[in-house]
């Protein structure tokens, strides 16, 4: 849904959601930012490049620990917000799409938070993603991707859809469709006034197997993989999971 206002050059991400895609909590509390910035900022070991860069929720604290972060991102509006923040001047961004955008250098270390992956929505798309990373990286350089596995447990026979959040004036629910593996993230939101919202945007999910023979086409292989940014082991009960993968020192 296009609001007045939004570009529809900048994807799912146009003016009207960047506009409250810094406030305070959830993904941007201390809590969440600080895990994923304290390990990526061991991880690097040279200059770093985000996909999907956003407002610079983890590219600006992380340039702030003295690394040098380079982004990419499809969406001016949410690439425009880094520049406002302290030490984002220091990012270097360029707009463009994930699969393809090349920028100049070679980096210790790529990187894509948040489900992001998950917003490129066809699996010949996801590939191209790790191969554009891989072409990215140095001999020996990493890949992470930080995703949410999907919820599919809590299907029952017969329905497709799953609530993640219910609360007064907003109800969020994912979609899914277990053949295409393709899914929607749906958000109804109602104001006091009883004006309402809804937001419907398209993701495809991968398990892990399926990342790592994508990492695999790409010259890559699994080096770590948790289940969050804590660096706890992945099990089976894990709703998510960080995975970094490392590119080949030589590639056929």
């Amino acid at each position: 849904m296009i609001e007045r206002g939004d570009d529809p050059a900048d994807g799912w991400f146009p003016e009207s959601v960047a506009a409250d895609y810094d406030d305070p909590g959830g993904a941007n509390a201390p809590e969440a930012v600080t895990p994923a910035v304290d390990v990526l900022a061991e991880l690097a070991d040279g200059p770093v490049l985000e996909f999907a860069v956003g407002t610079g929720r983890i590219g600006v604290p992380l340039a702030a620990r003295g690394v040098q972060v380079s982004g990419i991102e499809l969406s001016r509006a949410m690439a425009a917000r880094i520049a406002t923040k302290p030490g984002g001047d220091a990012i270097d961004v360029t707009i463009g799409d994930m699969t393809s955008t090349r920028v100049p250098g070679e980096f210790s270390l790529v990187y894509l938070v948040f489900n992001t992956i998950s917003n490129v929505t066809t699996q010949d798309a996801q590939v191209e993603v790790f191969r554009n990373a891989a072409a990215h990286l140095r001999p020996g350089g990493l890949f992470l991707v930080e995703v949410g596995l999907p919820d599919l447990r809590r299907l029952p026979p017969g329905q497709d859809t799953v609530p993640f959040t219910v609360t007064l004036g907003y109800v969020g629910f994912d979609q899914y469709d277990v053949v295409t593996q393709e899914f929607t993230s749906n958000h109804v939101t109602v104001s006091p006034d009883g004006t309402g919202r809804f937001r419907r945007i398209p993701f495809r999910y991968a398990w892990p197997a399926e990342m790592d023979l994508m990492a695999r086409i790409a010259g890559m292989r699994l080096k770590h993989r948790w289940a969050d940014w804590d660096r706890s082991a992945f099990t089976a009960d894990s709703t998510k999971h960080v995975s970094v993968w490392e590119k080949g020192r030589s590639l056929a």
